[in-house]
């Protein structure tokens, strides 16, 4: 039977709670945004404000022009748009605004094996298009290593020309930052682009963690805005090529009725998230609070949890790996407790299979018996305190039991 105890939220990495601010932009906004943003009547311009609002608070969020921000349904659709626009027989037509998203396409992308899998399964998409790709290891440590990036982006050019390297600035799993400034230079120096999957560095790190990036994708949810709306910022020149075809809606490159609910939350989440990086940056020492204390519970009772991701990290997550048991097990028994965590990406969430980046780290073991932590800003002292001592108590529980129960 579910405990009765307040539940503890340490899954800030799946989504965050909307802030009261977002939620009043809503409703303010469903008072007098009903109309349909595309409309050229009053209402429609009306409704229409507030997709502009959004688009000019995330292009001052993410450093870019509002007129190369393309809003999407979310990170997913941004990371997918971001990968198809780079490849396609441009004397064909292909890429152009409009122009069939399927067919044989050209060209070869560099991406590593621990990308979120809006990113590795679009890749494979590509992949069974024509598209050469050419995929980085990361190092044990998470960090995908810029000698690595270079020789893949080598070895793919020998077979297409390098148009397009996808790297994320903020594993959504461990927190490893990677080294997006060396990447860029790296893929500039050989004349391809850069995509950065920021969904989870936007509003926890300062925008060098995405600098010289060509194409960054972003996610209101992430950033205590609704969700169902995100956005995709290019550089100038960046030439998209839809992934659906449809309206005119996003200079055609997103059609469907966009929501101008969703995007006055976005817009308010977005100017809320500029000061958001000194705020995670303070939750640091709480962070490594609970990793230590989490280290020390399972110690005392002969499970001490290996520390999954090394170096520089975002300052609010932690992963750690739990010998002998299974992570999304411990993850069921600690939300009969009302401790609420994850043990993978929440898009792969019900998957038998482990985790991908912990496999290609450290090998399908480690990754079958890891449980992420990461706190967020409403997160307390109190919590952590009160969550290690629901997780003692689960492992002590969990040790008592007779083998095979």
């Amino acid at each position: 039977m579910r405990s009765a105890a307040r539940v503890i939220y340490l899954d800030w990495n799946a989504t965050t709670p909307p802030h009261p601010e977002v939620l009043a932009a809503m409703q303010a906004a469903a008072e007098v945004a009903w109309a349909n943003p595309a409309s050229v009547h009053g209402p429609g311009r009306r409704a229409r404000a507030f997709i502009e609002q959004a688009r000019e608070a995330v292009a001052r969020l993410v450093g870019l022009d509002a007129r190369d921000v393309t809003l999407t349904s979310g990170g997913t659709e941004a990371n997918n748009l971001a990968l198809s626009h780079a490849f396609g027989d441009e004397a064909a037509g292909a890429g152009a605004v409009g122009a069939p998203p399927w067919g044989r396409l050209q060209g070869a992308l560099v991406v590593s094996r621990i990308e979120h899998p809006s990113v590795t399964r679009a890749a494979e998409g590509l992949a069974r298009r024509g598209v050469e790709v050419a995929w980085v290891d990361p190092e044990p440590s998470g960090r995908v290593a810029p000698e690595a990036l270079a020789a893949a982006l080598d070895r793919a050019a020998s077979v297409a020309p390098v148009r397009l390297v996808s790297l994320q600035a903020v594993n959504h799993e461990t927190g490893v930052i990677q080294p997006v400034a060396e990447a860029a230079a790296i893929a500039h120096a050989r004349g391809a682009r850069l995509h950065v999957d920021a969904v989870q560095a936007v509003g926890r790190l300062p925008p060098e963690a995405w600098a010289g990036a060509d194409l960054v994708s972003v996610a209101a949810h992430k950033i205590r805005g609704p969700k169902g709306i995100g956005a995709l910022a290019v550089r100038p020149g960046v030439r998209l090529r839809p992934v659906l075809l449809g309206g005119a809606q996003e200079r055609g490159l997103r059609p469907g009725t966009q929501d101008p609910l969703a995007a006055a939350g976005f817009a308010a989440a977005a100017r809320r998230a500029l000061d958001a990086p000194a705020r995670y940056a303070a939750l640091a020492p709480l962070r490594d609070r609970l990793e230590a204390a989490l280290i020390e519970a399972g110690r005392a009772v002969g499970d001490a949890p290996l520390p999954n991701g090394e170096g520089m990290r975002a300052p609010h997550i932690t992963n750690l790996s739990w010998p002998g048991w299974r992570g999304d097990e411990l993850c069921a028994a600690l939300d009969l407790e009302g401790v609420a965590v994850s043990s993978g990406s929440a898009c792969s969430a019900g998957t038998a299979e482990p985790s991908p980046v912990l496999t290609a780290m450290l090998g399908p073991e480690r990754a079958a018996s890891a449980v992420r932590f990461s706190i967020g800003e409403e997160t307390t002292e109190a919590d952590v305190v009160e969550a290690v001592r629901r997780v003692a108590r689960v492992l002590a529980r969990l040790r008592s039991l007779p083998a095979g129960s």
